[in-house]
């Protein structure tokens, strides 16, 4: 080895120890002749003194140092002195008197800081990752996720999980996203598609009797981009045979609370909470509630049945409704407004609200409202709506009328970001992780602008057995076994019961309009192994980007991947997508008819 230590070890315990050390040149000061630098590796830094009066010849060439050279140090460890400690370094309390220094390799000037303090722009960071990555919090955040990788390996070994590696390249299917493909030379005009998810391979196992699986598999779908997608991700993938929900529920809680555990030295609570999805968008209008806070959503539909308020009745006829936000404070004229047009930038024709009034305690029946339009709705109504939302004096009521959808999803965003404006929620929270398993899905969901049915997750989920008879007759009524793992508002990870009964998958086909013929052409031979003696089996795909960021309260998934893309699905540092060579095009057989964008 070229070094005896790392640069994070040594102690006062170490001192008078002939060590040698590699690293790169963090800092250089120079104090009346006498240089100090600060040396670095990923494991810390230790200060290096060069004193002309010990090494003259050494001390020469420190003088031409510059930032990130790479340099191999090798000297004596001594005592810095009382008063002279750096409590804030591990290896504060000692230094290194240099007697020998080589310069491995010079460094040109940096184009960003290697620095937590100073962090770059997004477009210098990726361009040179490299140089990021050398910053110690982005050396600690993928220290994290390979100790998460770790756990995760050790977890599901244990409990007689078999590790297998599922094909890159597969047959194209539709399961979502847009697939990446990749053209074949031997057979031209034909190609691969790269895996979305292991999905159909992981249930093929299961017909295989491999009984428990995992991987951490590469996926990669060609979606637009945002903090918490890229266009490769990792998934903890796992499938097992023979379980029910409450199984898998059980296996994947017992694997949080060992990686939180282990890595972050938490104790989570288990078993989580459980919602349903009918309960989750009634109280939260989203089905990754963050409940880390309260402020439920309350549908006021009934209570205002009645008023003559012409826009809510016009709503309520036209099979919509209206709900409410519980604001615990009185809001100015100029925040409703902003309230207002965030709304509206959201989806809504617009929001309503209502200021509540009266002494502090006092029951529903002796508080007032107060608003623009409170002189259409009766008193019998007013009381009507403060009892359903159980508001108290001071607080301010926000009403969005729509479609139960659009209604929904305006709530949701009004509602997160009260949270954050409120301070109920913080927003690189470490200490607080609320989990919650949402539950019991609608398996299609009626896609308006095409006039049909499609999956609401993905055509493998069980249909519960009551709602088996529904299938042909009122798709919009089947509910299924997937669930969702949600942590602190975001989606970890989906997975069901599997179907295993070819007819029913291809009933399920049926409804999204695939006809027999192309149920074999798309997915015949997992249906063909579905014949053959298929288990019950059931699992989850779960990202581990996701997981990772959100235990250190980060909620860009790229902070924690070494080369990720940016929103432009292009990695600056080596110029991905780039154009090839005409030679690889025909060898492919392809040819460009479009012409190209500038």
């Amino acid at each position: 080895m070229l070094r005896t230590n790392t640069c994070g070890e040594l102690t006062k315990k170490d001192v008078d120890k002939k060590i040698t050390l590699c690293g790169w040149n963090h800092a250089r000061r120079d104090h009346g002749g006498v240089i100090f630098v600060d040396l670095r590796d990923r494991y810390g830094l230790t200060q290096v003194v060069f004193d002309p009066s010990h090494n003259k010849k050494v001390h020469a060439i420190a003088e031409h140092l510059k930032r990130e050279d790479v340099l191999r140090v090798s000297g004596k460890v001594r005592y810095r002195g009382k008063g002279l400690e750096n409590p804030k370094m591990h290896t504060g309390e000692i230094e290194i008197i240099a007697d020998d220094l080589e310069i491995i390799n010079s460094s040109l000037t940096p184009p960003l800081e290697i620095d937590d303090k100073a962090e770059a722009n997004e477009e210098i960071r990726l361009r040179y990752r490299y140089l990021d990555l050398r910053r110690p919090i982005m050396q600690q955040r993928l220290i994290t996720r390979s100790k998460v990788a770790q756990s995760v390996r050790e977890y599901f070994t244990s409990h007689d999980f078999i590790e297998i590696e599922t094909p890159v390249l597969v047959k194209s299917t539709p399961e979502g996203a847009r697939d990446y493909v990749v053209p074949s030379r031997v057979h031209n005009g034909k190609f691969y598609a790269l895996p979305q998810s292991p999905q159909l391979y992981k249930q093929i196992l299961m017909v295989a009797g491999m009984d428990r699986y995992f991987q951490l598999a590469r996926c990669l779908r060609d979606e637009d981009l945002r903090a918490d997608r890229q266009p490769e991700h990792t998934q903890i993938d796992v499938e097992m045979s023979f379980v029910e929900v409450s199984d898998v529920h059980e296996m994947i809680e017992g694997l949080y609370k060992q990686i939180f555990k282990k890595v972050l030295d938490i104790e989570l609570k288990t078993p989580f909470k459980k919602i349903t999805y009918d309960e989750a968008m009634e109280k939260y209008g989203i089905d990754k509630p963050d409940l880390r806070f309260g402020l439920e959503l309350v549908d006021v539909s009934n209570a205002i049945k009645g008023s003559e308020f012409g826009v809510f009745n016009s709503i309520l006829e036209h099979n919509g409704i209206v709900k409410v936000i519980v604001v615990p404070q009185e809001l100015g004229r100029n925040e409703l407004d902003a309230w207002i047009k965030f709304a509206q930038e959201h989806g809504a024709k617009g929001l309503a609200w209502m200021k509540v009034t009266g002494a502090e305690g006092k029951k529903s029946s002796e508080l007032k409202l107060e608003s623009n339009i409170v002189k259409f709705f009766s008193a019998e109504i007013q009381e009507k709506i403060l009892k359903a939302t159980k508001a108290k004096a001071g607080n301010t009521l926000m009403f969005v009328a729509d479609k139960p959808k659009i209604a929904n999803e305006v709530l949701a965003k009004i509602r997160l970001k009260l949270g954050h404006d409120l301070k109920l929620i913080e927003e690189h929270d470490t200490k607080n992780f609320s989990f919650c398993w949402v539950t019991d899905f609608p398996l299609f969901e009626w896609n308006e602008d095409e006039e049909r049915w499609e999956p609401a997750h993905h055509m493998f989920c069980m249909p519960k057995k009551e709602d088996l008879v529904h299938l042909q007759s009122d798709p919009g009524k089947v509910k299924c076994t997937q669930y969702d793992l949600v942590l602190n508002g975001v989606e970890l990870g989906s997975g069901s019961i599997r179907i295993n009964d070819p007819k029913i998958q291809e009933e399920v086909m049926k409804v999204i309009g695939l006809s027999h013929e192309q149920a074999e052409k798309k997915f015949g031979f997992l249906l063909e192994a579905f014949k053959y003696g298929a288990p019950v089996h059931g699992g989850i795909g779960i990202g581990l980007d996701r997981t990772v960021a959100l235990m250190l309260g980060l909620h860009d998934i790229r902070e924690v991947i070494a080369f990720p893309k940016n929103k432009a699905a292009e990695c600056p540092m080596d110029g991905s997508p780039n154009d090839v060579e005409e030679k690889q095009l025909k060898e492919l057989g392809i040819k460009f008819d479009a012409v190209k964008k500038k």
